[in-house]
């Protein structure tokens, strides 16, 4: 990996100063300012305050945001280092009663549009009182705090009820889509011993109804602590019924009025059990507090965001993934979050664009394989919608190419801000990324987020500036987990993250500090590319390669063999009708020799009719390189935590046919 950042690159977006003067993050750098009575001249003066006294930025945000603590507390943090600091110990709060805070009754707090074409309105009156009825019939059930409540649902207005209903009596959250099938649910929900499973009837996705009814059965029988199952119309089909009449339709658990009351609770009771993937074992649940989310989502979305009441917020994502959470969370800022249930490029590569136009997104989050995909498929948003509402454009789940930033500044917008994010469903949060305050360049995140201790660690432990090291925290994030589920003594948390340096958050990426102060995350450590010792991200190459004309995607590995040979291969599909020839074989390696590294061109390119990816996106990249090392399929990853398992299968028949001498290298056709 190259050691040496290059010089600073010309912005590609310039904050507006009369814009970024009526910030909420102007606005907060005031209030600390009188509180202190030390001003910040700039956003990087006021991020080292942020990490340098966490009590005051944290009681600074609470006090900001007006967040609602009963109870008595004398200290923000405790002196316990990390993973066992203490929050606002005695502070009492909940989440769901500042997601509900009364507005304008009338007012939209909720829109859900699906591939149907079907867009529906709640309004915040009416989400209060669904809520109200919802968790009142959840209490005659008998549910109570600490109880586990599970979702097998898409992404819409039912699901943000049921887990607000949840939240306000202290029931603990979980929840995937039904793209999981039987199996992949109950993998994650059985670890919960949940009481009630709420499920639809199906979903859709890419043109078609998919009925879940029959699944939805078979996942029933695999939680047997199960009290109630409540059906949830999506699809409008029949109820499918339960012999012991333990079903509910959600009409009828919605049919008793009744007021919201919200338990008091105390600052780390869980919220929500979020899972791992699944790709390198069983998943590991993981779970977060009322408090951390309640005060670390108020700093995202409203200062680094900028959402306020007016805005809308739509961030492409399913219930599998963290960003779900993260859009729900626009709830807390009086913002209106748009759900959408279904395929992004359905039934055309433009349906995100044409949504954010239909209804006026001010906040719009995508993929950077959408907005390469949008590239290719040359799309102009900015000329051909109605996008004088979008000013941000949000991107994360991997690393986003250079490229991209320009093609939003020609083809979105030139006022359109780029905010790529880095974080996870670890701290269901960001460690890096946007705000209306800061510069944007190409392919790097504006800054370390407020409150987050970011450093880049050498090979010895010390923080590095303008070398690639190892993302780390070093101090506390109210947002980092409580504790995994089923890990009583905590062992399993401390060497997930703080096994490699005591005391610290490592991540597992790579990442740079410029010295003009933002942040380049260039992909997973464990999947390096470490040739000859010189190390490069996987996400240098795939920003060079992905750009090519014909080419869909790509996936390199760097795998070190038994007989102790390093081989690097890169894997590709293309596009329709293209052909993987000594042309485009010579093309790409030219690429990456001029654009990335000369000591990472791979060794062979190959072509591949599909690649695996989690069902939130990323590239198997680990999980094909134990692979092609000799492991066995299964015990490199569940069926259910891929998208496309028989992309993967793929890879151990590549592994065997090479094994054995039937594969040449440089043969463009399939096993």
């Amino acid at each position: 990996m190259s050691t040496t950042a290059p010089s600073a690159p010309e912005p590609v977006w310039l904050p507006d100063p009369a814009e970024a003067a009526h910030s909420r993050l102007a606005r907060f750098t005031d209030f600390v300012a009188e509180r202190t009575g030390v001003a910040h001249a700039d956003y990087q003066s006021l991020h080292a305050w942020s990490v340098e006294d966490l009590a005051g930025f944290w009681s600074a945000v609470g006090d900001f945001f007006a967040l609602r603590t009963t109870g008595t507390w004398d200290r923000v943090l405790d002196d316990t280092p990390m993973p066992g600091t203490r929050w606002f110990s005695g502070a009492r709060l909940n989440y769901a009663e500042h997601a509900l805070r009364p507005g304008e009754p009338d007012e939209v707090a909720l829109i859900a549009a699906d591939e149907s074409g079907a867009t529906a309105h709640l309004t915040r009156a009416g989400l209060r009182a669904q809520v109200g009825a919802l968790s009142g019939w959840l209490r005659r059930q008998g549910v109570t705090a600490g109880d586990r409540v599970v979702g097998y649902l898409p992404n819409s207005a039912h699901t943000v009820v049921a887990f607000l209903a949840c939240a306000s009596i202290g029931a603990i959250w979980s929840a995937c889509g039904q793209d999981y099938g039987a199996e992949g649910a109950a993998g994650r929900f059985a670890q919960l011993e949940p009481v009630v499973l709420f499920a639809a009837d199906g979903y859709r996705w890419n043109g078609r109804e998919h009925d879940r009814r029959a699944e939805t059965a078979a996942l029933r029988e695999a939680l047997p602590s199960v009290r109630v199952t409540v059906e949830v119309p999506v699809l409008g089909l029949s109820p499918a019924g339960h012999a012991e009449a333990s079903a509910v339709r959600w009409a009828d658990a919605l049919a008793e009025p009744a007021e919201c009351v919200f338990e008091q609770l105390p600052f780390d009771a869980p919220l929500w059990v979020l899972f791992s993937s699944g790709t390198t074992g069983t998943p590991k649940g993981i779970v977060h507090g009322h408090g951390g989310v309640l005060f670390d989502h108020h700093k995202l979305l409203g200062l680094h965001l900028d959402l306020g009441p007016g805005d809308r917020f739509l961030w492409y994502t399913t219930t599998n993934w963290m960003m779900w959470n993260m859009v729900v969370s626009g709830l807390l800022m009086g913002a209106t979050p748009v759900l959408y249930d279904g395929s992004p490029a359905h039934p055309g590569p433009g349906r995100l664009w044409e949504l954010a136009a239909e209804h006026r997104v001010t906040v719009l989050g995508v993929s950077p394989g959408y907005l390469q995909g949008s590239a290719k498929a040359g799309l102009e948003p900015g000329r051909d919608l109605d996008l004088s509402a979008l000013r941000v454009l949000g991107c994360t789940g991997a690393p986003l190419p250079a490229q991209s930033y320009h093609w939003v500044h020609d083809h979105v917008g030139p006022r359109v801000q780029t905010a790529s994010t880095s974080g996870g469903t670890d701290i269901v949060s960001g460690f890096a990324g946007g705000s209306p305050t800061t510069p944007v360049w190409p392919g790097e995140m504006s800054a370390p987020l407020l409150g987050v201790a970011l450093e880049a660690f050498d090979r010895d432990g010390r923080p590095v500036t303008g070398e690639v090291g190892e993302l780390v925290v070093t101090r506390p994030m109210p947002s980092m987990p409580l504790r995994f589920w089923n890990d009583p003594d905590g062992t399993r948390y401390r060497e997930a993250y703080f096994g490699a340096y005591p005391g610290v958050w490592r991540h597992g990426d790579w990442m740079t500090r410029t010295a003009h102060g933002s942040v380049i995350v260039s992909g997973r450590s464990d999947a390096t590319l470490n040739r000859h010792g010189v190390r490069l991200g996987s996400a240098d190459v795939y920003a060079v390669v992905d750009e090519l004309p014909g080419i869909r995607e790509s996936l390199v590995i760097g795998a070190e063999l038994p007989d102790g040979d390093y081989w690097m291969p890169l894997f590709m599909v293309l596009e329709p009708g293209r052909v993987l020839d000594e042309e485009l074989r010579d093309t790409i390696r030219t690429a990456i020799r001029t654009h990335a590294s000369p000591r990472h061109v791979p060794d062979t390119v190959i072509e591949v009719p599909a690649l695996p990816h989690t069902r939130t996106g990323k590239k198997l990249e680990v999980p094909v390189k134990r692979l092609l090392q000799g492991a066995a399929i299964d015990k490199v990853a569940g069926r259910e935590a891929v998208d496309d398992f028989s992309a993967l299968e793929y890879f151990t028949r590549f592994a065997r046919g090479r094994t054995v001498g039937v594969y040449r290298p440089d043969a463009p056709g399939t096993l």
